[in-house]
């Protein structure tokens, strides 16, 4: 879905438009054979075209579509109107149309596909960066030339959400290509999932409400995974590097400390099992394993400061990193051990920084006006992705906020973004999320209604 502002609107004939997409999708219901190839060709079209819209690319954008003397877009509103768009405005829009973020969701795909051309049907959810959802079905009108598939037109018709099928939360839990930049959703579920690890045998690590759940990405089969007494687990958890041992961060009611909140940090086999406790000491919030797999890195609040420790995987004495007032948060180890990249207050605004493993030769990385968070090198060493929130947060990584993922270069330091602002924060990348061979990232963006 596409913000059309400052378009002129034409109360044009409802009926005679309704009739018409509904002719057309019925067509598409009649699919004659067509290739597999050209059909994942298209639907990767549509995506692209929905992200480069919403990432301001407007070269890419434009690239996507081509004008031809009979293209049409034709939009019908919720409230009964419908804006005849010029497609111009679509393939060269003005800067200040584009560029707004948020996901769109497709679903549904019907197809008709005749040599060069490809007439398509499908649902959308778009969701803008206030969560909020906006929802369409959608036809799409597409011509190959000189062997790459275009867009020609469009008929959208948006509709109000039925009361009956509101809900709280939708958790989007999706990919992004580093390379690429394409990102895929995994899993569209009505309920709060947030910060999934990705293990080698092609599955994520999620936590919801207090409990840990598997996610085969083939099958997108969501199991329980069995952590015993421990039902209090929060969104910090990880994979050890030999991939036997899963660390979490579990509130631990029984502990004698008279604070709120008494996170300590377990281990438990990767399959699943009774939880060894490795922290004697609350609140401890686990991060980062070595990369032997020998220590622990964590955020642990210590006489009212957060600062990064860490700890034997056997548990015994911890060793404090940090010591500057303000919180220190997220620390995650480089691949070959050199480094702990973290995020840090301690220059009055929340950004990444990496020291030594003893704490020492404390750098800065990031200075700019976003607050940043939980940095996580790839398993290659080349990349580092963080979350940043667009706006000061102060020392607060909140939920339902505008962030975007960004990485950046190890060897340049150079950052780009790699998704659009979009609704997220607390749970869309607290964890390395990182794919095994460095090529892509999980993370979950919401919406709310």
């Amino acid at each position: 879905m596409k913000n059309f502002h400052r378009l002129e609107e034409h109360v044009l004939g409802i009926k005679l438009f309704q009739n018409t997409f509904l002719f057309l999708c019925g067509s598409m219901l009649s699919i004659s054979a067509y290739s597999q190839q050209d059909s994942l060709a298209i639907i990767k079209v549509l995506e692209k075209e929905g992200l480069t819209w919403r990432m301001g690319d407007k070269k890419a954008h434009g690239e996507l579509w081509k004008e031809q003397p009979y293209s049409r877009i034709l939009v019908s509103t919720a409230d009964g109107k419908t804006i005849d768009v010029p497609t111009e405005t679509i393939i060269n829009p003005p800067s200040s149309m584009i560029g707004k973020g948020g996901f769109a969701f497709h679903s549904n795909h019907k197809m008709r596909i005749d040599n060069n051309i490809a007439w398509v049907a499908h649902d959308e959810v778009s969701v803008g960066t206030d969560g909020k959802e906006t929802l369409s079905h959608e036809v799409r009108f597409l011509e190959k030339f000189d062997g790459n598939w275009k867009l020609v037109g469009q008929s959208n018709h948006f509709y109000n959400h039925p009361p009956e099928n509101k809900i709280d939360t939708t958790s989007y839990i999706q990919t992004v290509d580093v390379e690429t930049g394409r990102i895929e959703t995994v899993l569209t579920i009505d309920d709060h999932f947030e910060a999934p690890n990705w293990h080698p045998d092609n599955y994520l690590i999620v936590n919801s409400k207090g409990k840990l759940y598997t996610l085969d990405l083939e099958t997108k089969d969501l199991e329980l995974l069995n952590t015993d007494f421990a039902d209090q687990s929060n969104n910090d958890h990880g994979i050890s590097p030999d991939n036997q041992w899963l660390a979490i961060s579990h509130n631990d009611v029984n502990d004698p400390s008279p604070k709120a909140y008494k996170s300590a940090i377990y281990v438990l086999p990767i399959e699943g099992g009774k939880p060894r406790r490795v922290t004697s000491e609350i609140m401890s919030f686990w991060h980062g394993w070595s990369p032997d797999g020998k220590r622990l890195a964590y955020c642990a609040e210590r006489n009212g400061n957060f600062d990064v420790y860490t700890i034997s995987v056997d548990g015994g004495k911890e060793k404090r990193l940090t010591t500057a007032e303000g919180l220190d948060d997220g620390p995650d180890y480089s691949p070959d051990g050199k480094y702990i990249y973290y995020n840090s207050y301690k220059s009055g605004h929340m950004q990444i920084w990496r020291m030594r493993p003893n704490g020492k030769k404390q750098e800065q990385l990031t200075f700019d006006e976003n607050s940043n968070w939980f940095p996580h090198p790839s398993p290659d060493g080349k990349w580092i992705v963080y979350i940043a929130y667009t706006s000061d947060q102060k020392q607060n990584h909140l939920f339902g906020k505008q962030v975007k993922l960004r990485l950046m270069n190890v060897e340049t330091k150079e950052i780009k973004d790699i998704t659009p602002v979009f609704f997220g924060g607390q749970g869309t990348i607290n964890v390395p999320s990182w794919s095994p061979d460095s090529k892509k990232l999980a993370f979950v963006s919401y919406s709310v209604n």
